[in-house]
């Protein structure tokens, strides 16, 4: 079993600042890339971030102002969003791309959301 556990969300103003973290454990052989998506209201999901072989790529909305980062070790990613405006607005999805004992090929895996709310 595996879970990915994502924490850091919240309520913040125009121009704040958040830190968004994703943890995945459980019986993990290997990860090869991680990464945050999110999705508002009546629209779809897109991605935000990844990262893969120390290869990170971001959306064109977010380039600038968001950071993400790896603990390989940890089997961790974290988000860094500075700058936050409104159309920031969405629950964050942390994703995994991983292989456990039971698998003969990645899988991808999504934790349950965290909140990301801006006010103007």
């Amino acid at each position: 079993q595996v879970d990915l556990v994502e924490s850091g969300g919240g309520l913040v103003q125009a121009g704040g600042s958040l830190k968004l973290s994703c943890v995945a454990s459980g019986t993990i052989s290997g990860i090869n890339g991680m990464g945050w998506y999110r999705q508002a209201p009546g629209k779809q999901r897109e991605l935000v971030a990844t990262t893969t072989s120390g290869v990170t790529n971001y959306a064109d909305s977010v380039k600038g102002r968001f950071t993400i980062s790896r603990d390989i070790a940890r089997n961790s990613i974290d988000l860094q969003m500075n700058s936050l405006k409104p159309d920031d607005t969405a629950v964050y999805y942390c994703y995994a791309d991983l292989r456990t004992p039971f698998s003969t090929s990645w899988v991808g895996y999504w934790g349950q959301g965290t909140q990301v709310t801006v006010s103007s």
